[in-house]
Parts: structure tokens; C-alpha cells; sequence
């Protein structure tokens, strides 16, 4: 990492705590020659990314075989500083550098629904109507290694030289959390049916 190489992080650890509280990424591919970024959902199995979406996807098609760009993002908050050039953001970022394969085996898709379902919602997938084979032949699953990965982070005050700290305007942090709000009901649910637990992703 050369731009605030202080801010990189390249432990296994770090990078899987923040593909992990990310809730969603985006992948960056080539197609016909045009640079394209897709936001999609992700999931994590050790030492694996994964991601689905429909046999359709122009985003799956063209990414299988190719090398492709995945970044995970957290934004933590607005630093606030006594100049504008030193004003900046606090966040969780990685990025991860791979070819994609494609799982074919419907079996196995199921097995990884099940896991970024019960990731997010635990006890969820027991509960659901079960996948049919139509709707596995009709989803795409993509997956690559964590081997070439690496995390950026920025956390705290803002980074004001000492000749503007006197400045009279305020400066600090303002935090930003993203959080589920209460769960909208759709219709036909039956009453008493309660809302799933989150796993607080």
C-alpha cells in the first residue's frame, strides 16, 4: 500500500472482520473492454469470498475466469478538521485481488444459500420454504481466496498540524452506524409469526 501505508493492515484477522461487518461490496471487472462496478452480497467461509446473483447477471458471466477487484466498505464516520484539506472520513475498507470460479454443483450452492442466510439470520433457513432445483439452476455462485487481500483503516480525530489546533471552529468526529430499523410486516403473514433474529451484521 503506498498512499498512508500506516493505514494498511494485512493480517488475516483484520481482513476477515471487516468482509465480515461489510454488508455488502462491489466487484470491478472488465466487460468488452468497459470498466464496470457492481454493488452485490457478499459472504465469507474461512479463507473464501463468496458472492451470488442470477445466471443472467452480465456482472457473473463475464467475471468468471477474470480477474476482478472485490471491495468492502465501512463508513465510520466524518472528521472534521480546522482546514478543509485536512477534513477526511473514518472507515474499514479491503480489497481483494483474484479470478473467480463458479460453483456448479447444485448441492454445494445450496449448502452456501444456507450459510449466508444463517450468517445474517440465524435459525432462518429451517423456517423457508425449501429451494427448488429450478431456482439453484437459476442462481450463480462465484468464490475466490483470501490470498491476495489487504485492509485499509482510519479511526480517530482529525490530523490537524499545530499551528491551525488554535483556530476558533469546531473540530471532531461526527460517528456514522448504519442499523436495521424496526421490521415493516408484508402482507398475508400470519398473526403471531415474529420477525428473525439478526446476527447484527
Amino acid at each position: 500500500m503506498r498512499r498512508l501505508p500506516e493505514r494498511g493492515l494485512y493480517g488475516e484477522k483484520d481482513i476477515h472482520a471487516v468482509l465480515d461487518a461489510a454488508p455488502f461490496c462491489h466487484i470491478a471487472h472488465l466487460v468488452d473492454a468497459q470498466p464496470v462496478c457492481t454493488p452485490t452480497l457478499h459472504w465469507r467461509i474461512g479463507d473464501r469470498v463468496y458472492w451470488h446473483g442470477s445466471v443472467a447477471s452480465r456482472m457473473l458471466r463475464h467475471a468468471a475466469g477474470a480477474r476482478v477487484c472485490l471491495t468492502a466498505t465501512i463508513f465510520d464516520g466524518w472528521v472534521l478538521a480546522r482546514s478543509a484539506f485536512n477534513h477526511s472520513a473514518n472507515y474499514r475498507a479491503v480489497m481483494c485481488f483474484g479470478e473467480p470460479e463458479i460453483i456448479e454443483d447444485d448441492a454445494r450452492k445450496a449448502e452456501l444459500l444456507e450459510v449466508f442466510t444463517e450468517q445474517r439470520f440465524p435459525g432462518r433457513w429451517a423456517q423457508l420454504r425449501p429451494v427448488t432445483p429450478k431456482e439453484l439452476r437459476a442462481t450463480t455462485i462465484l468464490t475466490m481466496p483470501l490470498d491476495l487481500a489487504s485492509a485499509k483503516v482510519r479511526s480517530g480525530a482529525p490530523d490537524d498540524p499545530p499551528r491551525d489546533c488554535s483556530w476558533p471552529v469546531w473540530a471532531g468526529v461526527i460517528p456514522v452506524r448504519s442499523k436495521a430499523l424496526r421490521a415493516e410486516i408484508a402482507t398475508g403473514v400470519p398473526a403471531g409469526v415474529k420477525p428473525p433474529k439478526r446476527s447484527g451484521r
